[in-house]
């Protein structure tokens, strides 16, 4: 009778003569209490969170679904309770019926009360762990009580600080791992955290060093100062990694912790006690119940958007923001009264990894090592904006100097250097204009090596100015080097920089140069230009390990393309394809060869929309599914009719590119690239834009209806405004409409009156527009977006391809065509052969139609 009354709300929602869903069944097991989390498909995507108890399974909606960082509070809405039966269920609810949609089992398994749960269920906090196939370790479900708006309260599931947590930016378990487990087994066993000993899988706390000291460690006092070892500079990947250990490089801080007695010091690699500096460390070290030692690792400051941000890093001492810092530990080399030195690196590793995660904080890392060719790692840790990689030869010593056995790829070219000077500011901008730097020659003579004009934000340039000032000489203390601009200001040469740079000139100066900022930890006579060797030298001598990677497979594009039918356009037969068959989108099952073969037959179509424009490219290097990242320079990545622009677009930064052949599109292609971005002027007359986009760009609850009609409007007040307008999908959610201009006005005048209306529209349909943009602000409305007209923005061109799943493009099309479109991604890459034969032609009129905005602007009551 009480489970009857329990699912009565799950049963009066469902007619079971027309749904697959169970109406009761399932048997409770007290001892072994099930969980089951389904990616269910309904109006939206969501997760449902379901966990055995009293006979049913309680049941949450999790909208974005868990989280493995202890950071993301999921939000968790209660649902009525299902019958304990439900945990199988994986199928589709028909439409018409009560959450139609696809259901899957994403993970299962037992949960494990830490508390009474009957109790905690009804006090609104469950604490409990979970053993799924996907989902680990210790977590929490907690009411919100009184946050229900006159609904049942919402719950939070958060994950609890453990070894099994992970950053958001390192790792996202409903991307990585989408599919479903119905066929794994249902009660999986415990899971080891990674990188943890077995016994910590059964529960048992591993210790320091569970067998005893490891061989090669000799007893000894634990020493008051500790050289560190460093690394040595390289520009190519070991020949044999098989023979090394791969980390990544943090952008930070080298930091050494020395503990002994329960008394712990934070010390530079210089010797310098950052112990006062770093409180929140300290608390956190203390917290883990360190055995005595020397601890070696970096600390830095997570970001957003990176996992490291080194300017961050600096201004938490300058705004006591130093509890944000986190500290990698990679090394230990004196342990428990050991001297660790001459173990093999891997066992030093491992000692300290367990130490790591025996009492865990979520400030202190284990510095993991990464499983992957070099090649790829180092792109990956481009991508993320790290510094690069560390190569640590497996098995080797840990020395107090420069070593080979330590090596670092860098992704850009990256040292301190000091400065000597600066030059006064141009412009708008205040403080300083660029700083003039040196480093130390051979005989310790600081020579001139060019300047930094780039990197700096407002706070920056106004500190640098206050502590310039305060350190100013009457003459240059470079006393060699040439090409010192006129007018400089000169600075005692106290103060050490960390500069990123492309490479170094013949001359000896830096080209290319990122500011990140001031070096506290490094004393400025010991700055001199690092060197770069060409190849790890072999130090030790080489043993087998392993087998040698494979090639990556290559084909010849030209030799396995088909013939176009609509487009004149074939590959090059010179262009070779790394990785045809790697499929770049698993929804349509896209592979990388179908992707340049798209470009081949749409490049003629794409060229009269590139010419002379400005480009970004959005590469996708692991596929739409992996991280995607701009490109707007050819750094590194060369492609044959690709060309640099003139760097004076953006003075101090490398230059923009431009399309400038047909195989541009296709080299593109070539470098994982799926699409290309265009500016609204060219670089023939950059100044002056020669067009004005509207990007209907719906927020949260809009459907595509709405978007067509929003598209209307915005084309009705152009024609009142007579300015011409051409519509095509975006490829994505929305629409682009387009108004050809004379190249006749600043950047500024036409975004100004772009956003004028955009303003417009929202006072006069409030309902429909809003004028701000940002997610919370457009919540059933539409953000026609005007941004995209500011200098340096851009928009997806005509013909480009969409990372997004299913690959849509962006192609113009008549505004008669409008009611019939499906939507933003009317068209992918694998449909576009059924728009060929129209290629541009809805677009015939475009060069004809170009306008003037005074006349619009006088009539919408604009000035500029």
């Amino acid at each position: 009778m009480a489970e009857k009354s329990a699912l009565q709300k799950y049963r009066d929602k469902r007619n079971f003569d027309a749904t697959p869903e169970p109406a009761a069944g399932g048997e409770a097991n007290e001892d072994a209490r099930s969980f089951v989390v389904q990616k269910h498909w309904a109006s939206r995507l969501h997760y449902d969170f379901r966990l055995e108890l009293e006979g049913t399974m309680k049941s949450w909606a999790v909208p974005k679904g868990p989280s493995f960082d202890p950071n993301d509070k999921r939000m968790a809405m209660p649902t009525e309770d299902h019958p304990i039966a439900y945990k199988r269920f994986e199928g589709q609810i028909p439409a018409g019926n009560y959450g139609a949609g696809k259901v899957i089992i994403w993970d299962k398994g037992t949960w494990h009360p830490l508390e009474d749960p009957h109790k905690g269920f009804r006090d609104g906090k469950l604490k409990f762990e979970l053993r799924g196939h996907k989902l680990h370790g210790h977590w929490t479900l907690v009411r919100m009580k009184g946050r229900g708006n006159g609904r049942e309260d919402p719950w939070l599931l958060i994950k609890e600080r453990d070894p099994f947590a992970q950053p958001a930016t390192e790792f996202s378990v409903v991307d990585e791992m989408p599919d479903s487990v119905k066929e794994l087994e249902d009660r999986p066993a415990a899971a080891s955290a990674p990188g943890a000993s077995a016994d910590a899988a059964s529960g048992s706390a591993p210790s320091a060093a569970s067998s005893g000291p490891p061989e090669g460690a000799r007893p000894a006092k634990l020493p008051k100062e500790l050289q560190p070892q460093l690394a040595v500079l390289v520009d190519e990947p070991p020949a044999q990694p098989q023979q090394w250990l791969f980390e990544i490089k943090f952008d930070g801080y080298r930091m050494l912790a020395r503990v002994e007695g329960g008394a712990i010091a934070l010390v530079t690699r210089n010797g310098n006690d950052w112990t006062s500096r770093l409180p929140g460390l300290l608390k956190a070290l203390r917290s883990m119940d360190l055995p005595d030692g020397w601890y070696d690792g970096e600390i830095i400051m997570p970001a957003e958007d990176v996992p490291a941000d080194f300017q961050a890093l600096q201004g938490a001492f300058d705004s006591a923001r130093t509890d944000q810092i986190v500290y990698y530990l990679f090394d230990l080399p004196f342990c428990a009264g050991q001297d660790l030195r001459d173990v093999p690196l891997e066992e030093r590793r491992a000692v300290l990894q367990r130490i790591v995660e025996r009492k865990p904080h979520a400030n202190v890392r284990f510095s993991a090592e990464f499983d992957a060719k070099p090649e790829e790692m180092l792109e990956s840790a481009c991508r993320l904006g790290l510094e690069g990689v560390i190569a640590k030869r497996r098995g080797s010593a840990y020395v107090g100097r420069r070593s080979s056995d330590w090596i670092k790829l860098k992704c850009k070219l990256r040292q301190e250097f000091v400065i000597g000077g600066f030059t006064d500011p141009k412009g708008a901008r205040t403080g300083v204009g660029s700083l003039l730097l040196g480093v130390h020659d051979e005989g310790g003579a600081l020579r001139y090596a060019g300047n930094v004009g780039t990197g700096f934000n407002e706070r920056t340039l106004a500190d640098l100015r206050r502590r310039l000032d305060a350190i100013a000489r009457e003459r240059s203390p470079f006393e060699t080097g040439t090409g010192l601009p006129r007018g400089a200001h000169w600075v005692q040469p106290e103060l050490v920089c960390e500069v990123s740079f492309g490479e170094w000139t013949r001359d000896g100066k830096i080209r290319h140069s990122v500011f990140h900022g001031l070096r506290s930890d490094k004393p400025a006579d010991a700055i001199g230009q690092e060197p770069v060797l060409h190849a790890p030298p072999p130090d030790q001598p080489a043993t087998k390990a392993g087998k040698p990677a494979k090639k990556k497979a290559v084909e010849k594009a030209g030799a396995a393309a088909e013939p176009a039918a609509h487009a004149a356009s074939t590959l090059p037969p010179t262009l070779r394809i790394s990785n045809p068959d790697r499929v770049i989108d698993p929804q349509s099952g896209i592979r990388k060869i179908d992707l340049v073969r798209y470009y081949a037959l749409v490049t003629p179509l794409m060229m009269p929309h590139l010419k002379d424009r400005p480009i970004a490219m959005v590469r996708a290097p692991d596929g739409v599914e992996g991280q995607l990242f701009f490109q707007k320079h050819l750094d590194r990545y060369k492609m044959a009719g690709v060309e640099p622009l003139d760097p004076a677009i953006f003075p101090g930064h490398p230059p923009m590119v431009y399309i400038a052949k047909p195989e541009g599109i296709l080299s593109a292609a070539q470098m994982n690239v799926i699409e290309i971005h265009t500016w609204n002027g060219v670089r023939t007359a950059i100044d002056k834009p020669d067009r004005m986009t509207f990007d209907i760009d719906p927020g949260e609850g809009v459907g595509w209806p709405q978007i067509q009609e929003a598209a209307q409007l915005v084309r009705t007040l152009l024609d009142e405004l007579q300015l011409p307008c051409f519509l095509k999908t975006s490829g994505g959610k929305g629409l682009h409409l387009v108004v050809p201009l004379k190249k006749s006005l600043d950047w500024d005048t036409v975004k100004s009156f772009s956003q004028a209306v955009v303003q417009h529209l929202a006072r006069t349909l409030p309902d429909r527009f809003v004028a701000k943009s940002g997610a919370n602000n457009r919540v059933g409305r539409i953000f026609i977006d005007y941004l995209r007209n500011g200098y340096g923005a851009t928009t997806a061109c005509a013909w480009s391809a969409r990372s997004r799943p299913g690959l849509g493009i962006s192609v113009p099309v008549r505004w008669d065509e409008l009611p019939a479109l499906k939507g933003g991604a009317h068209w992918t890459v694998a449909t576009a052969h059924q728009r060929l034969d129209q290629g541009n032609a809805p677009w015939a009129d475009y060069e004809d139609s170009r306008a003037t905005l005074q006349a619009a602007m006088k009539k919408l009551g604009f000035t500029p």
